[in-house]
């Protein structure tokens, strides 16, 4: 009975669980988790944080240095940088995590078919990214935009189209790498439908790279918005954004080089996050390079 007891006793793998214990142990996880997680609580309570509102202007205080007062110092119409700074993280946390998601709905989802069904279809799908591959990211989103006209909504739009082939391609790479696998084989001698088994077997165990583009997607996300409203491209004035407020700031880099400092930081502690993040989550769900830490 005692032997009993104790057979019955015997924990159950939890391969979530332990992943995510394997998660929190890693560095590159906590910190860029860190990070990111700081990022977004001022993106969602930066309207609360903020001392001054972002768009009031005081020409007394134009050009002002960092103080007590405006810890970021003032721009060239008085505006509170620091206020500012903590607005754009919403525009830019907004934009990033709308595009990405709604390039990786549509990249998953393309990858998938193609990299089950093969054949034509996945001849025609891969094909019509490689054709949008061709084009650097940044020229694609800025053609995208003279297209669709000014304005987040269309950054959105123009980002998301530039990132889903990536997202198609990772995940096409996955899928081809399961789609063979026994419990597929399986599934499939079951009678199950194609629609199910992609969804119910083939996706769950292709995450692992989506999860990781995810997050470098969403850093490279930031860096588009930026660049695009640093172009005039994206965020409109009056309304702040890191990437217009460094393209107001680069015309007083002399007098006031606090207009570009902080934005610029901003820009960069946000990738950071997002790369570090990335690459720890590489290690944890690739086999490949669990081994090296």
């Amino acid at each position: 009975m005692a032997a009993t007891a104790s057979h019955a006793e015997v924990p159950r793998s939890r391969p979530g669980l332990d992943l995510l214990r394997k998660a929190l142990r890693h560095g590159s996880v906590l910190f860029g988790g860190g990070l990111i997680l700081a990022l977004a609580l001022v993106a969602l309570f930066g309207a609360s944080l903020a001392p001054y509102d972002p768009m009031a202007m005081d020409f007394t205080a134009r050009f002002a240095p960092p103080s007590w007062a405006h810890p970021f110092g003032t721009d060239d119409f008085g505006r509170d940088v620091f206020s500012r700074v903590l607005y754009g993280a919403a525009v830019s946390f907004q934009v990033a995590f709308i595009a990405v998601g709604i390039s990786g709905l549509a990249g998953v989802a393309l990858g998938l078919t193609a990299g089950y069904r093969g054949g034509w279809i996945d001849e025609v799908i891969m094909r019509v990214m490689d054709v949008l591959f061709a084009f650097p990211a940044v020229l694609l989103a800025i053609t995208v935009m003279a297209i669709l006209g000014r304005g987040v909504e269309n950054a959105m739009i123009a980002i998301a189209i530039v990132y889903a082939p990536i997202f198609a391609r990772v995940t096409r790479g996955a899928v081809i790498s399961v789609r063979d696998r026994e419990f597929v084989t399986a599934a499939r001698a079951l009678g199950q439908s194609q629609l199910r088994i992609m969804l119910r077997h083939v996706l769950p165990n292709a995450l692992g790279p989506i999860i990781v583009q995810t997050s470098l997607s969403l850093a490279f996300a930031i860096l588009a918005e930026a660049a695009l409203s640093f172009f005039g491209l994206g965020t409109q004035p009056p309304d702040p954004s890191w990437g217009r407020m460094l393209s107001e700031g680069r015309g007083f880099l002399q007098q006031a080089p606090w207009m570009g400092i902080f934005p610029g930081l901003a820009i960069m502690v946000s990738v950071l996050g997002f790369n570090t993040l990335g690459d720890g989550l590489r290690d944890v769900l690739d086999p490949r390079f669990r081994g090296r830490h």
